[in-house]
């Protein structure tokens, strides 16, 4: 397991239940600021349920994920409502959900 997938899941694992973050925030936390798409890549390839994955969407609160092997969009949009995330149009309020470390 490479060292930036290890920094990637722990940042991940760090994203409070019914908060959200960002690719590029996930990357930016890992080392790699300009890794945002590997940071996606990375959560689509993981297929574990004790990584939060649902909890990252793109930079606008989009959720944008595709699927992976075992789940897909809906399943990201269940995790997040049984979180208390409002979803509308695949749209999250960044301002009321976005996590920050800051």
């Amino acid at each position: 397991m490479s060292d930036f997938l290890k920094k990637v899941l722990a940042e991940v694992n760090q994203i409070p239940a019914g908060k959200v973050a960002s690719y590029g925030q996930i990357a930016l936390w890992a080392g790699k600021p300009k890794a945002a798409r590997e940071v996606g890549w990375i959560l689509n390839q993981n297929d574990r349920m004790d990584i939060p994955w649902w909890r990252v969407v793109n930079k606008e609160g989009r959720i944008t994920f595709k699927g992976s092997l075992l789940y897909g969009t809906q399943d990201q949009i269940r995790a997040l409502q049984a979180e208390g995330v409002k979803i509308k149009n695949y749209q999250i309020d960044m301002n009321k959900y976005g996590y920050s470390k800051t």
